[in-house]
């Protein structure tokens, strides 16, 4: 038996769905909201993740710390966070302060204040966390890999932003951000536990009900991203760290891609399944090279990053990209096994229930399958599209994909390239 929730679309177009689960006396719930980094204006990079720090600091009518002490007194916790393409504020308390917490969730969504003072504090915030991020090689691989492989393409941009751009952000600009993005019609409220599923729609009207819709300009397109037709490798010398991180890879594909499921059953077999698939066993097992590898699928409205992760010494560098090669060009002439995929759909067959143990998780996932347009069903449809996957699709789908004639490389840590032969 599947989640089946209750759905509903209110008059002013938010959507609600919620979902009994009686398991616990608690309640999660999720407000999504259409609107991310990709919406950032081109020279305010991190716009979004600046006004998903500052959204719950302060509402028209509750100072930061009235909203603070009311979450303590309940032991109740909420937190917003920005992604690419959607920000959402999320909730957990007892089912017994579902109403009461519902209410503070949605006065931040509606009515938040963007106090100067909690705009600077947070900005001082997000720029040490980016200053952080600079010292490490992990996340400067990943943002010079994203840069190398998207050019001029939006998915290029840092979704926080940089030191310079966070800098630029003012108060306007947040406020600009949300009256544009928050809009009735862009947000999708998950309710998920302890309290009945007519309840909640009933509540969620009360709170949401009112909150005038206007006419939102459509949403642009994604556009295609050019995939490099040659390879690439750009390189970031942090030479006092002692490790070094590789991002490995290329243009993927959108959500919508029919063969996703493909895709995904694919990239499980190469570079997660069990200690990190085939990239895994080879590189880290049976080389020893790697401290870690594994490989990600990143689909989303657009055509985010296929990637392969590896973080190594500065002396294997340059054995671990070619092992990457080898490994890559072993699956595009001889293909997986039948035996790596088939364990690869038992073992996402069988981690789905351990996904959706908890109230937050089937939130998540629900509040997910809405966003892609997957349909509320989709946890039922989902075993079956996987088992569905054959050999020669997860195959294809790598022929499709990976090509280390066309891999963007970054290498972030103590390491540099050697020079070319005279």
């Amino acid at each position: 038996m599947g989640l089946n929730p209750t759905q509903r679309v209110l008059d002013n177009g938010v959507t609600v769905i919620a979902k009994a689960n009686h398991t616990t006396p608690a309640v999660s719930l999720l407000v999504g909201v259409r609107a991310g980094a990709y919406s950032d204006p081109p020279d305010r990079e991190g716009t979004a993740a600046l006004c998903a720090r500052v959204l719950d600091r302060g509402t028209v009518t509750r100072p930061a710390e009235v909203i603070a002490d009311d979450l303590d007194g309940r032991g109740a916790s909420l937190s917003v966070v920005a992604g690419r393409h959607q920000m959402a504020i999320s909730a957990t308390c007892l089912a017994d302060d579902f109403g009461s917490v519902l209410t503070l969730a949605a006065d931040i969504a509606r009515h938040p204040a963007f106090p100067e003072a909690e705009v600077n504090t947070r900005r001082a915030d997000l720029i040490t966390s980016i200053r952080q991020d600079e010292d490490n090689p992990a996340p400067m691989a990943v943002d010079a890999f994203n840069l190398a492989l998207y050019g001029p393409h939006p998915y290029a941009r840092k979704v926080r932003g940089t030191v310079a751009s966070v800098e630029g952000i003012k108060r306007q600009d947040l406020v600009r951000f949300y009256q544009k993005g928050f809009q009735p019609g862009a947000i999708t409220v998950v309710v998920v536990g302890d309290v009945e599923e007519e309840a909640a729609v009933a509540a969620i009207s009360k709170v949401f009900g009112d909150w005038a819709s206007v006419v939102a300009e459509a949403a642009a397109a994604i556009p295609d991203a050019i995939a490099p037709s040659e390879r690439r490798l750009v390189t970031v010398p942090m030479m006092n760290k002692a490790q070094a991180d590789i991002a490995y890879g290329f243009v993927g594909i959108r959500r919508s891609n029919p063969d996703y499921t493909a895709y995904s059953v694919m990239n499980n077999a190469l570079g997660q399944y069990a200690i990190g698939g085939r990239l895994g066993d080879s590189i880290r097992e049976r080389q020893g090279m790697a401290y870690y590898v594994f490989s990600s699928l990143d689909a989303s409205l657009g055509a985010g990053p296929f990637t392969i992760r590896a973080g190594v010494s500065a002396a294997n560098v340059e054995k671990a990209i070619a092992s990457i090669d080898t490994e890559l060009a072993a699956v595009l002439q001889s293909g997986f096994t039948a035996q790596e995929i088939d364990e690869s759909k038992g073992y996402l067959v069988g981690s789905l229930p351990r996904q959706l143990e908890t109230n937050a998780a089937i939130a998540s996932f629900l509040l997910n399958a809405e966003f892609f347009g997957l349909g509320l069903d989709y946890d039922v449809r989902l075993p079956g599209l996987i088992q569905s996957v054959t050999l020669e699709a997860a195959n294809d789908s790598a022929r499709r994909l990976l090509d280390p004639a066309r891999a963007t490389i970054a290498v972030a840590g103590p390491w540099q390239p050697s020079p070319p032969n005279p």
